[in-house]
């Protein structure tokens, strides 16, 4: 168990590695810092002095190495944009945005266990249609246009709800509602799955012979022995909040890691976007690891091959 969990943990530094390495070159691509930060005329002496500060009068080939030996001291240098340390830029957006990535994912999984078991429990019949059919509509939904039509109608026309912040709970609602609409769906459908394939096995149906309520039989038994793809599912799907995060805090100017990557690629501040991204990689490895180790306790198979 403890090879197969060094095994991922490795393998998930070395894609991080990686990304980072896509994301130090890209985002090189986007230009010169000095195209925004300096207006036209500026002096060269102002130019040499700012490129040589951030390190970019040197050959893109020796930036690179600095780089490399800066991350192995975990140093990413300091924010253009903002001017304080990268890496305190990204940690201290980070909390937020796993904040809201929490709720949203509770609140996905309690939203679909019970729709998904009821879909399962009443199979082909019109619950099961109707929930089928909304949790098709709700993953296929682009998170994009949900937060645009949400802000129409519960901002604009209602005017019950903000369009932007996070100063009170109302604000919550929108960007929550944004991130949890797709993995509803998904898990929902998942959930009905794994109920269907438990509900027809020979130790629900002997559970049912010896007189135990429908109730106990749905949540303590099949549900119980139907988790291991649940947790499987929603672990991956937590991991790709982050995008989800992007897209909250951009169009509801929600604060998070997601607006803080947003504004580095349009400040080209380089330091902080290759934080940033080290930051929610470090994050996602950690939280794929702990699905691992949760399977392994759910399921003591696992944890035995």
């Amino acid at each position: 168990m403890y090879t197969y969990l060094g095994r991922r943990l490795l393998s998930g530094f070395i894609t991080l590695l990686g990304v980072v390495v896509v994301v130090f070159f890209m985002s090189r691509l986007t230009g010169s810092p000095i195209d925004l930060f300096f207006p036209e005329g500026a002096e060269p002496a102002q130019i040499d002095a700012f490129n040589k500060a951030y390190g970019l009068d040197k050959p893109l080939a020796q930036q690179f190495g600095i780089f490399l030996l800066n991350v192995g001291q975990g140093d990413f240098g300091t924010s253009i944009w903002q001017q304080r340390p990268a890496m305190e830029a990204a940690l201290s957006e980070m909390p937020m945005t796993l904040l809201l990535a929490a709720i949203a994912m509770t609140i996905s999984i309690l939203v679909a266990l019970i729709l998904g078991s009821l879909a399962a429990v009443y199979r082909f019949r019109a619950v099961d249609r109707t929930i089928t059919i909304l949790s098709l509509m709700t993953s296929s939904m682009p998170h994009f246009w949900f937060a645009l039509v949400g802000i129409l109608i519960f901002a604009v026309q209602l005017r019950v709800l903000p369009t932007s912040g996070s100063n009170s709970w109302l604000s919550w609602i929108l960007p929550i509602a944004t991130v949890s609409i797709g993995p509803i769906g998904v898990l929902t459908q998942v959930v009905r799955g794994a109920m269907i394939d438990v509900l027809s096995s020979g130790y629900v149906r002997n559970a049912r012979a010896r007189g135990f309520s429908a109730r106990r039989v749905v949540y303590r038994h099949a549900l119980r022995n139907a988790a291991l793809p649940i947790i499987s599912v929603a672990g991956d799907i937590a991991a790709g909040m982050v995008n989800g995060a992007v897209i909250v805090s951009v169009v509801f100017a929600f604060p998070g890691i997601g607006r803080l990557i947003v504004g580095a690629i349009l400040n080209r501040d380089y330091p902080v976007l290759e934080a940033s991204v080290v930051v929610v990689g470090v994050s996602i490895i950690l939280l794929n690891l702990l699905i691992d180790i949760i399977c392994s306790i759910v399921d003591p198979r696992i944890r035995l091959n």
